[in-house]
């Protein structure tokens, strides 16, 4: 069982790691900083609602690892975590409560405060609040791009088997 379980998160890991890269290859949408479509955040959420917030963690922490390694962003690391661990514990939160009837909101809620620890980043390491002023903005573009990944979360889920590892071909 712990082989398998540890098979599941090896192939998570590279499907978001694979998605992060190819996503950081293109432009970006909006002339704003710091907003993309976040779409390796589908298989975030897909672990969270799928397994559990603590291999939802685990999945996080080694595609921003290695997608600032791959992707030769390592000025984006610190934003990267901070974005996605505030935006993982609020989803983790929201999902104890809700589980998987509201993929959309938890995602469009992560969204928004992965902006949020965004700023919280930006404005330790600039020692300036001016970042805030960006906070609107973002907010708006993470309900948008949130709504997104989890409308492609939720139908990922639908058809996705429960159990990746089936022998069935």
């Amino acid at each position: 069982m712990k082989t398998r379980r540890i098979t599941e998160l090896a192939l998570y890991i590279a499907c978001s790691l694979i998605i992060y890269i190819a996503e950081s290859a293109l432009p970006a949408l909006v002339p704003i900083p710091g907003v993309k479509l976040g779409l390796a955040n589908i298989i975030t959420l897909l672990v969270l609602v799928r397994m559990n917030p603590w291999d939802a963690f685990l999945v996080l922490i080694v595609r921003i690892i290695l997608g600032s390694i791959f992707a030769g962003q390592a000025t984006s690391f610190m934003y990267s975590l901070c974005g996605g661990l505030l935006s993982l514990f609020v989803m983790a939160l929201i999902n104890r409560f809700l589980k998987d009837h509201a993929i959309v909101l938890t995602s469009m809620v992560g969204s928004v405060f992965h902006g949020v620890g965004q700023l919280l980043a930006a404005a330790f390491l600039t020692g300036t609040t001016a970042v805030f002023l960006y906070l609107p903005w973002l907010c708006i573009c993470g309900l948008i791009t949130g709504a997104f990944t989890g409308f492609c979360a939720h139908f990922i889920n639908r058809f996705l088997p429960q159990n990746l590892m089936s022998t069935k071909a």
